[in-house]
């Protein structure tokens, strides 16, 4: 078969890239959270970018592998371990059958994501593996996963008893103690008072309990308009910062609807999303203003590293 789940954690769920190309007709994209994290745990397997994956959410799941399979375990260090003993992260480690992986405290960031040579056996709904919960779609059954769900891999491990000598290195993943989240002007940046504008930048948020994927509720001073006025509904995306009438503003993530009508003081420069998506609830964070040339170059430089990083697991597998 595959694996099978002892323990469900706190949230647990299969992710790919997202469900693209709907969203005009209200579909969220959802996928991963940090999609970052995926990709390199996709890249150190020499699996597709878009392979299905397992989102774990600060307490992660007990899975049992009733087949052997190579794996790797990227994002927040949520304290891996197999069969009792400590799991090293950026790493493809194979796992035989009859062990348990299991986590632990979090030491750092809130989603980590366990990768699977070859990928998991999901069906793709609407173009993407990923779990819609509140459209209960995609990922299995439509749901988190929970105890005895049992999911087979796509391809059974046949690498033989190789040895994986050879780990990513870290630093090609952002430092999760970071603040600091850059963000672009909204569409609606400028209906705001100009004391909000200052204190948008200068003070520090700090994400609440009532967060969740489809959006992070920040607590600090309310922010507010120069004039109250209805908007229209229009197009929103993942980093979108919304400031509802109360002035405490909401960035939308992964699950976020599809449109908004709110105005929108900031945009999340996507190369920072990952980073967001690891802060959890009680966590700070502060805007730093960024043009929009810079954040695309910021990307572009890091899709330059994922491609040279790329390359250079290419020859491991050789």
């Amino acid at each position: 078969m595959g694996i099978k789940i002892i323990k469900a954690g706190m949230l647990t769920t299969i992710q790919d890239l997202g469900r693209y190309g709907l969203q005009r007709y209200g579909m969220a994209v959802s996928g991963a959270m940090d999609s970052y994290a995926l990709l390199l745990g996709n890249s150190i397997l020499g699996n597709a970018d878009n392979e299905a994956a397992i989102e774990c959410t600060v307490l992660g799941p007990s899975i049992y592998f009733e087949q052997t399979q190579l794996i790797v375990v990227t994002g927040a260090d949520l304290s891996p371990k197999v069969d009792g003993q400590p799991l090293p992260m950026w790493k493809p480690v194979l796992i035989e059958a009859g062990s348990l992986l299991s986590f632990g405290r979090p030491n750092s960031g809130c989603r980590a994501y366990i990768c699977f040579g070859g990928g998991l056996d999901i069906p793709k709904v609407m173009g993407s593996r990923s779990t819609y919960s509140k459209g209960q779609i995609g990922g299995w059954q439509g749901r988190p996963l929970k105890e005895q769900d049992r999911i087979a891999f796509n391809h059974p491990y046949d690498g033989g008893e190789g040895s994986f000598s050879w780990s990513m290195d870290p630093r090609l993943y952002p430092d999760l103690s970071a603040e600091v989240i850059r963000v672009m002007d909204g569409p609606q940046r400028d209906q705001f008072e100009s004391d909000s504008l200052q204190s948008f930048f200068a003070d520090v948020f700090t994400v609440s309990k009532n967060s969740d994927r489809m959006g992070y509720r920040l607590q600090a001073s309310p922010l507010q308009l120069k004039e109250k006025k209805e908007l229209l509904s229009t197009a929103v995306t993942f980093g979108s910062i919304q400031v509802p009438p109360d002035g405490n503003a909401i960035i939308l993530m992964a699950d976020h609807p599809t449109t908004g009508g709110y105005p929108v003081i900031g945009q999340v420069a996507t190369v920072d999303l990952p980073l967001l998506a690891q802060k959890g609830p009680e966590d700070n964070i502060r805007f730093e203003r960024i043009e929009l040339d810079d954040a695309q170059n910021l990307l572009k430089q890091r899709q330059i590293q994922l491609i040279k990083l790329k390359r250079a697991i290419a020859l491991k597998y050789e």
